[in-house]
């Protein structure tokens, strides 16, 4: 049996492609960062935490994913997949990068993340803002977070200044 840390090992060494927002249930996902008060964007972890050895610590009420990021595995199932592409990193994308984003964070995840792979540094500017537990009261965030939002949809949506 895997024990956290070889499991917390597996995001650093295996060849399997990362989701950053990913499902806090899954067996082998891991704490990515924690979201902070400061315009609650996600501080990331330096190393990978096993989801699993966090859970059980928050208290009862509170979603994990409104305290905490996760990553796990991207599969082929997802609702976001296009083909072989992340759909929701490309919605993502459509929505401007915050002013004066130049540096990246640094990220445990980055040589395995789907959605570096995919798009590079475009993704890191925008993945600290990324919230895997959205506000029904923010709009653009319903709209990025569905499958079934267009590219389009998101563009006329900025563009309108909404």
């Amino acid at each position: 049996m895997d024990s956290s840390a070889d499991r917390a090992q597996d995001v650093r060494e295996t060849p399997v492609a990362w989701c950053p927002s990913g499902d806090a249930s899954r067996p082998e996902s891991v704490v990515l960062g924690v979201r902070s008060g400061d315009g609650d964007q996600v501080v990331y972890l330096a190393e990978p935490v096993p989801a699993a050895d966090v859970l059980g610590s928050i208290p009862e009420g509170i979603a994990p994913s409104r305290v905490l990021r996760f990553a796990s595995h991207c599969v082929s199932d997802c609702a976001n997949r296009v083909g072989e592409a992340c759909g929701l990193i490309e919605r993502i994308k459509t929505v401007p990068a915050a002013t004066g984003a130049s540096a990246v964070p640094r990220c445990h995840l980055r040589p395995h993340c789907k959605w570096w792979n995919q798009t590079g540094v475009e993704a890191c500017h925008r993945c600290p803002a990324i919230s895997t537990l959205n506000s029904r009261d923010d709009e653009l965030t319903v709209l990025v977070a569905d499958p079934a939002t267009t590219r389009e949809q998101l563009e006329s949506w900025v563009a309108a200044g909404r």
